[in-house]
């Protein structure tokens, strides 16, 4: 992690608070556990989950809808297994 901007990891992790409750505790979790740990394309990947819509985001997660580009397919994971 040591590559990035610490302003931007602030700016990513201030992003990840989100609207809807069970999205917010599930990427509560998912930054207290692996956040810190990220690799570069890790990270990519998460902040392109981010742009996502609260509600799409949750359904992701929820493994209700899939998301069809496998960049992102290890973010995606560890979320679902939290």
């Amino acid at each position: 992690m040591n590559e990035f901007d610490p302003v931007e990891l602030k700016r990513i992790r201030w992003r990840s608070r989100r609207g809807l409750l069970e999205l917010d505790l599930v990427l509560t979790k998912f930054l207290a556990q692996h956040f810190d740990s990220l690799t570069p394309a890790e990270l990519d990947a998460y902040r392109r989950l981010l742009d996502l819509p609260d509600t799409d985001f949750l359904d992701v997660v929820n493994g209700k809808a899939e998301i069809d580009d496998p960049e992102l397919a290890g973010i995606v994971e560890i979320l679902r297994g939290l």
